[in-house]
């Protein structure tokens, strides 16, 4: 196996491929308010694949790119958190994670820590700056980042028509998930729960 490579695992708007996109050959995204400055090495990934973790995610904090709640992963949240997993080098990883973090570019932090089995790593206190290793699979790691606390700490902030629309077309995609389905799972989210109805996400994925 190529130690260099790993799973970085996407819960959120980078479920959709063409959204996933903006953080490896740089852009903006439909919908949002932000342009990427893209990866060292802007190639597609390897491969992918749809995954389920434990737990679920939630909506909170306000994003600067879509302007509502952002996505957070919770492990200690009942259920299952939908998840698509890109395969990609270990610098890619690392690009993809800084533009997260709203860092430049260029820097390889030593991941030794997540990297463990059932690793966890806070490389700041940031919102995405708390790195999770979720798995193994076909012996590369599976990373993904969220916020350093749970649901049960977080501001919980409705999202966005744009930043749902996002999501369900990435859960459509990577899933095959059907419309009604995508609304269900959306709007039991925390954050999202009370705020969206199911009809009203349906509607946004017609």
């Amino acid at each position: 196996m190529d130690n260099n490579l790993l799973w970085y695992v996407a819960y959120g708007s980078n479920l959709f491929r063409e959204r996933f996109a903006c953080y490896l050959a740089g852009g903006r995204p439909e919908g949002g308010a932000r342009h990427y400055t893209g990866c060292r090495d802007a190639r597609p990934a390897r491969a992918e694949r749809p995954v389920d973790l434990p737990g679920g995610i939630y909506f909170a904090l306000t994003s600067l790119t879509w302007g509502g709640g952002m996505a957070f992963y919770d492990p200690e949240l009942p259920g299952r958190a939908a998840a698509r997993a890109y395969l990609l080098s270990r610098q890619q990883f690392c690009d993809v994670m800084s533009q997260e973090m709203r860092r430049e570019v260029g820097e390889d932090p030593d991941l030794s820590e997540v990297l463990a089995a059932g690793g966890r790593q806070r490389l700041g206190p940031g919102r995405y700056e708390t790195v999770v290793r979720v798995g193994t699979a076909d012996g590369h790691p599976m990373l993904t980042f969220t916020s350093p606390h749970g649901a049960d700490r977080a501001e919980l902030n409705a999202p966005t028509a744009p930043y749902l629309t996002m999501l369900g077309n990435g859960l459509r995609e990577a899933h095959g998930w059907a419309a009604g389905r995508v609304a269900a799972y959306l709007a039991g989210r925390p954050g999202a729960r009370g705020a969206w109805s199911h009809g009203e996400i349906s509607a946004l994925l017609a």
